[in-house]
């Protein structure tokens, strides 16, 4: 079973900023997720023909990815919180 923890930080955004000028969705947004068997959730993902915006590594949070969701969202996962 694949286990998910959500933390939420607020910031404010940066003074001239226009996110609506922006063609990325959720620009300004950091969504990171702490979970689980991280490699094998991105396997899953790229088997499924997701798009990953940035490969496993293995750094401060231990393994981390980042992929697109179906809206074009960032979405970060890292197995060590």
């Amino acid at each position: 079973m694949t286990h998910v923890s959500i933390r939420v930080a607020l910031r404010d955004v940066i003074p001239g900023t226009d996110l609506a000028s922006v063609a990325q969705p959720g620009i300004g947004a950091a969504i990171w997720l702490h979970a689980t068997e991280v490699q094998a959730i991105h396997d899953a993902l790229v088997a499924d023909g997701h798009t990953i915006a940035s490969a496993p590594i293995d750094g401060p949070f231990g393994r981390t990815f980042t992929f697109a969701d179906p809206d074009g969202y960032q979405v970060t996962l890292h197995d060590r919180s």
